[in-house]
């Protein structure tokens, strides 16, 4: 007999609009934070053992909000929203301040990403005012780094992913345009190191496994795009996998690199083993399209969550394969 599907373990209510965002905070905490941020402006701190929001932020003028992140090891917030602004967060102490915000001139849907270059030091990857550009800037100062555009028309910026190779080079950029092309970008140099195509439409998520160099990315068709880059930084287009229905919003991998997680516009979230991109399983709780999907940092295994966050308004909290289990 075939196991039951799973259910969520809980769920999170009372977001007031749909959820763009989540962001786990739980490593070396006493209390387990989950950050979700939507699309009538409003993030949502929840406190995980009480389960109900302990804060929430309000600081984006109702403009919805698409991304939230926490600097490591402090108590800042940081979120992007649709009115065009990064906003820094000093939630020390009980506090909500806003303490620094950054302009991008993008009415697009792309995510920042960030990179801890040093103890404290921050690069800010996030599109331009440019249909194509992407800036990069120094967080603290504001110091612009760089400004990357290809040579070629791939249109509109669709997300991005800021890492540091273990070579000891400089930091690298992973972008996906609208075109469906990927590009591998050298943020010291400049410069484009390689480029691919891996899909017939834009490119909408993409996450990429550092440790391993292997990606994978989605779109609005029933296809994940998964790819690898070789010792020369070139990008190799891999396997194939292919859903039952198309779009895809989300990619995620868990930390311990054994899982993969997609958010998919029909209601549903699949889980894959990372190594071999076996299903495992299908999560049916959400009403209408997940928009989000989040692994959480818990030290400890058995602890361990999956988030989704839907257009419904709810997020969803999932235990699955956290001990022993075969996640090839």
């Amino acid at each position: 007999m075939s196991r039951p599907a799973p259910c969520p373990i809980y769920t999170l209510r009372g977001a007031g609009g749909p959820l763009n965002t989540l962001h786990f905070s739980c490593h070396g905490r006493d209390t387990p934070l989950l950050y979700s941020g939507s699309g009538k402006g409003g993030i949502h701190i929840w406190n995980l053992n009480t389960r109900r929001a302990e804060k929430i932020v309000e600081g984006h003028s109702g403009n919805s909000v698409i991304w939230v992140s926490t600097l490591q090891e402090t108590d800042t917030l940081i979120s992007q929203g649709r009115d065009m602004q990064v906003c820094l967060w000093d939630l020390s102490e009980g506090r909500s301040e806003m303490v620094d915000s950054v302009w991008t001139g993008s009415v697009g849907f792309c995510q920042c990403s960030t990179l801890e270059t040093s103890p404290g030091n921050y690069l800010l990857a996030f599109a331009g005012q440019q249909t194509e550009e992407i800036k990069i800037i120094e967080l603290s100062s504001k110091t612009p780094v760089c400004t990357l555009v290809p040579d070629a028309k791939l249109g509109m910026v669709m997300c991005i992913k800021l890492w540091q190779p273990d070579s000891g080079t400089g930091p690298l950029l992973l972008a996906g345009y609208e075109d469906g092309s990927l590009l591998l970008w050298d943020v010291t140099q400049r410069s484009k190191l390689s480029q691919a195509k891996a899909h017939p439409e834009p490119v909408m998520c993409l996450t990429f496994d550092t440790k391993r160099l292997r990606g994978i990315s989605g779109s609005s068709e029933k296809k994940l795009s998964s790819w690898m880059l070789d010792r020369q930084n070139n990008l190799q287009l891999q396997d194939c996998v292919t859903m039952v229905n198309p779009g895809v919003s989300q990619l995620c991998i868990r930390g311990d690199g054994k899982l993969l997680a997609s958010a998919g516009w029909d209601h549903r979230v699949r889980v894959f083993g990372w190594k071999k991109l076996r299903p495992l399983a299908v999560l049916q709780y959400h009403t209408d399209m997940v928009q989000s999907v989040a692994f959480s940092d818990h030290q400890d295994p058995k602890q361990r969550l999956l988030a989704a966050g839907s257009k419904d308004q709810r997020i969803s909290l999932w235990s699955i394969y956290n001990e022993g289990a075969d996640t090839g």
